[in-house]
């Protein structure tokens, strides 16, 4: 049967995930993962050849002597690539090991036990759910995820998996860790747009007040990678992205007109632009397409920590990148107009960003 004569006939099950379909021992990709010719990872975007290592900055180098050096690195990475590798900085070995290993874990219970948190509503602070968008989605992704909201961590901790058991110390802690590195960036990157020793508009204590979402994705293997794509590419919402990747090659960018393989660095996180930063930088930082590949031998495990204002708050371009060589190019957004966004529309792409511009 060819890819385009499996029609999809069990809407039910494909709602309960691609790690179930998996586990039932499933030999075919079903139509309703199946992309449009057009839309699929071609050879040659997946030949090893356009492996790319994206630029390091070394966190460590941020507090010494060639902290200028090192601002001059990240405004290029921002500015180029939209992605950079992070190195050096400084969130525990065991912090991180004992979250990945509790993700895995939460990953491996029995489907029963994951399904408690299985939902659809975009905006519950828990939610075990597939794909992107499972409501609006014409084609799933070969992905699952638990998405966390980390604050008020007061009201949102109760709804935290008590299964595995041991699984909430691990992500307070990873969480807590990845916030104060974000708040560490941030400062640099106000730096190198030139902003951090003046007025910044008050963005930095907005930050630091800011929302926080963990999302632990989940890509099984995949019995036909070369019919779907674990994500679709899409740029992401919130000011910096923070991930944590296993040493599996997954993630691409889209770079200089192409699709390339992102390189994993050991001991590093890659660290993305949001949508937000562009919005703020009034375009100078870029978010960037990104999306992931899926293989047929091996589980892929990766955690996303994605950080912005606190959800009822506007980030707009800061008012000292406006002048009038470099009018105000985006509108003001907040997470409800985001989520009204994607609940409505195709959320993948740029979309959400390009419906922001002024014309």
């Amino acid at each position: 049967m060819s890819p385009a004569q499996r029609v999809g006939s069990n809407e039910a099950e494909y709602q309960k995930g691609v790690k179930r379909l998996y586990e039932n021992g499933i030999q075919h990709v079903p139509g309703k993962y199946i992309l449009p010719e057009n839309d699929r990872p071609n050879e040659k975007s997946r030949s090893p050849r356009l492996n790319l290592k994206l630029p390091e900055i070394d966190c460590a180098q941020l507090n010494g002597p060639n902290r200028d050096r090192v601002l001059a690195s990240l405004a290029y990475a921002c500015e180029n690539y939209g992605f950079f590798q992070l190195t050096n900085h400084g969130i525990p070995e065991e912090i991180i090991n004992n979250m990945s290993d509790v993700s895995k874990r939460f990953f491996e219970l029995p489907f029963a036990d994951r399904e408690k948190y299985m939902s659809s509503d975009m905006r519950s602070p828990v939610r075990y759910g597939t794909s992107f968008n499972q409501i609006n989605d014409e084609v799933f992704c070969w992905r699952d995820f638990l998405k966390l909201v980390c604050d008020p961590q007061p009201d949102v901790l109760s709804h935290w998996p008590c299964a595995p058991i041991d699984f909430k110390e691990p992500g307070v802690a990873y969480a807590k860790a990845t916030k104060l590195l974000f708040l560490s960036l941030v400062r640099a990157i106000l730096e190198s747009l030139g902003i951090r020793n003046r007025d910044d508009d008050g963005i930095l204590e907005e930050l630091e007040n800011g929302s926080q979402i963990l999302v632990i994705n989940c890509y099984p293997p995949c019995p036909e990678p070369e019919l779907t794509v674990g994500m679709l590419p899409h740029s992401d919402y919130g000011f910096l992205t923070l991930l944590l990747q296993d040493e599996i090659r997954g993630l691409q960018i889209h770079h200089r007109d192409q699709w390339v393989t992102v390189e994993p660095v050991p001991g590093s996180l890659v660290v993305n632009v949001g949508d937000h930063l562009e919005i703020f930088s009034n375009g100078r930082y870029k978010s960037v397409l990104h999306r992931v590949l899926v293989n047929s031998n091996s589980y892929r495990i990766s955690l996303a920590s994605l950080h912005s204002l606190s959800f009822n708050r506007k980030v707009q371009p800061s008012s000292i990148l406006i002048s009038q060589s470099n009018p105000r190019r985006y509108e003001g957004t907040d997470f409800s107009s985001f989520l009204e966004f994607v609940e409505s529309s195709d959320g993948t792409k740029k979309n959400f960003i390009e419906s922001r511009k002024i014309q």
